[in-house]
């Protein structure tokens, strides 16, 4: 009986596994698994970096093209602000030239003007009828062709007068008529738009009522 549990106890012994070894089974395949996860892992976090980066490149480039858009933007319209303030200027500066061009014509011919005034006094005071017409018509056709051009005579004559169009020569006393009144125009004045090209000689008025202010 003896050798018999000797020999039980011996097979039983022989083949009772290595526990060190069954554990080195069990502990090698999770540690396989894991490595292959962490692999997986892995090159999943590198593709989503990867698309990142791409999206983010794509945001740089899109607020690239933005600010460049906005610049360009900002230089057309300076561009085109400054181009309007060129074409004004020169159409301006056009129409300076012009009025400067017709102020020098209208004061070459204002002495003929005078002339002309002169020649009609001469002619009516003298009784020579005939060169008075004609002196008469070619008068009025020349300050026709001033008017055109935009010269207006003044001859004040019966109005208030006005420091600002004519120049007092002389005062007269006159109740009869309002304070400061143009009895006489000595010589006519000429305008042109709002500058007074030469002013009116007149005579005014004093010793009548206070002229009432006009509205």
């Amino acid at each position: 009986m003896t050798e018999k549990a000797e020999n039980t106890d011996q097979r039983d012994a022989g083949f009772s596994p290595n526990p060190s070894t069954a554990a080195a089974q069990e502990t090698s395949e999770p540690k396989g698994s894991e490595a292959a996860a962490t692999d997986n892992a892995a090159t999943d976090e590198e593709a989503v970096l990867e698309e990142a980066e791409e999206v983010l490149s794509a945001v740089s480039d899109l607020e690239a093209a933005k600010a460049e858009i906005e610049e360009l933007k900002e230089k057309y319209l300076r561009l085109h602000a400054e181009w309007d303030t060129y074409r004004r200027r020169m159409n301006e500066q056009r129409e300076e030239d012009r009025k400067r061009a017709t102020e020098k014509l209208v004061d070459n011919m204002i002495p003929i003007l005078d002339d002309f005034e002169r020649t009609i006094d001469y002619g009516t005071n003298n009784g020579e009828a005939g060169m008075l017409d004609g002196t008469k018509a070619v008068l009025n056709k020349l300050i026709d062709a001033l008017g055109k051009s935009g010269v207006e005579v003044l001859n004040p004559e019966g109005q208030a007068f006005n420091a600002l169009e004519a120049q007092a020569v002389q005062m007269i006393p006159d109740p009869s008529v309002p304070d400061e009144t143009v009895a006489q125009v000595f010589q006519k004045g000429y305008r042109m738009g709002t500058k007074v090209l030469r002013p009116a000689m007149v005579v005014v008025t004093s010793g009548g009522p206070k002229r009432e202010a006009e509205e």
